[in-house]
């Protein structure tokens, strides 16, 4: 008697592990929810990995990881490919983006786009937009070290 009530307790307990272990997959509009006020958002559009567009910007920001940290930045890559079909509407709706194209969106810590492009952004131009904003302008404020 006790034995089939033991299968069933390991594997409910096994399924419960299991299940807690999945990560959960957001939504493009929830994670930028989540990242608002908290981090700046650089949002690269393409249809799959293999896009040229999205290579040359992935290949770009790879060395400007300090700068890209410093600034609080979230490269977040969306794949059309991987997207469920609520998502590429909000895509369209909030930022215009059409799939298949290649877009760049940098969106400020406020939620706003502060610039956007259908071709690779150098990180230099992203960073020169990034420190003109009031907001990183005081993040720099407060980060210089105090001279004595």
């Amino acid at each position: 008697m006790k034995r089939p009530f033991l299968f069933a307790f390991a594997l409910f307990g096994g399924l419960l592990f299991l299940t807690a272990q999945t990560p959960k997959v957001r939504s493009v509009e929830q994670t930028l929810r989540a990242s608002r006020w908290q981090k700046r958002v650089l949002l690269l559009a393409a249809p799959t990995a293999a896009q040229a567009d999205f290579k040359h910007q992935k290949t770009l920001l790879a060395a400007a990881g300090p700068a890209l940290a410093a600034r609080d930045f979230l490269v977040l890559d969306v794949l059309y490919n991987q997207l469920t079909e609520a998502d590429k509407q909000f895509l369209t709706r909030k930022f215009g983006i059409q799939p298949p194209q290649f877009a760049v969106v940098l969106i400020g810590k406020d939620g706003g786009v502060k610039q956007k492009s259908s071709q690779p952004i150098p990180p230099a131009d992203l960073f020169g937009t990034v420190d003109q904003m009031p907001m990183r302008r005081e993040e720099m404020r407060r980060t210089k070290p105090r001279q004595q």
